[in-house]
């Protein structure tokens, strides 16, 4: 989930980090956005044997967005209405000591539930894992799952935990000074992947 270096986009980017920021270049667009999500739907569908018990959880902001896409994509493949919602993960992150008060997010669960479902978390960047990490500690207390699966439409690298994505739309290489923001039509009027470099070097990201 990611704002502009990945695994933070629901808090949205610290105004410091904006001034530090040298101009983003687009490495994705609309139609390069719109073929990974129908080729990870397409492997959701494989991989899940139809797809019959998964559960769609987007990570707010951008990855409540992503699953609801990945929904409907699923919905025309398959012929049925796939569950889809969102989990918020505010509460459970490990660097609310380390800056100002966050908004709460959204945490949707569809009426059915997550217990013995396939869960699959949506997300827009996977970069340290932190985000991933404190999703499934979220979902802990809402249920237990069969199976949790990640899906994220940017891998950057630099895990700092032993987290991986079962689906990725691209796998983008960056360096720490490097800055990834994904914007989207429902949240930011556009589809594209922007890569961005920071005028100085880089503070203990999350």
């Amino acid at each position: 989930m990611d704002a502009t270096s990945s695994d933070a986009s629901s808090s949205g980017v610290r105004a410091a980090d904006v001034r530090d920021q040298l101009p983003a270049r687009p490495v994705l667009e609309g139609p390069d956005i719109a073929r990974m999500l129908t080729r990870i739907a397409h492997e959701i569908v494989e991989r899940a044997k139809g797809a019959d018990d998964v559960v769609l959880l987007g990570i707010p902001t951008r990855g409540v967005f992503l699953a609801r896409r990945l929904a409907a994509k699923l919905e025309e493949i398959t012929g049925r209405s796939i569950p889809v919602g969102s989990l918020d993960i505010t509460m459970y992150r490990d660097d609310l000591r380390l800056g100002p008060a966050r908004t709460l997010g959204r945490t949707e669960i569809p009426a059915d539930g997550i217990e013995g479902r396939v869960v699959l978390l949506v997300d827009d960047v996977l970069f340290s894992g932190r985000t991933i990490r404190a999703a499934l500690d979220a979902m802990g207390d809402i249920g237990r799952p069969r199976a949790v699966q990640l899906a994220v439409l940017v891998d950057r690298g630099h895990r700092e935990l032993p987290i991986r994505a079962d689906y990725v739309g691209k796998n983008l290489p960056t360096s720490l000074r490097e800055t990834v923001k994904v914007q989207l039509t429902e949240e930011d009027g556009r589809d594209a992947v922007l890569l961005g470099l920071k005028r100085t070097a880089p503070a203990d990201e999350r």
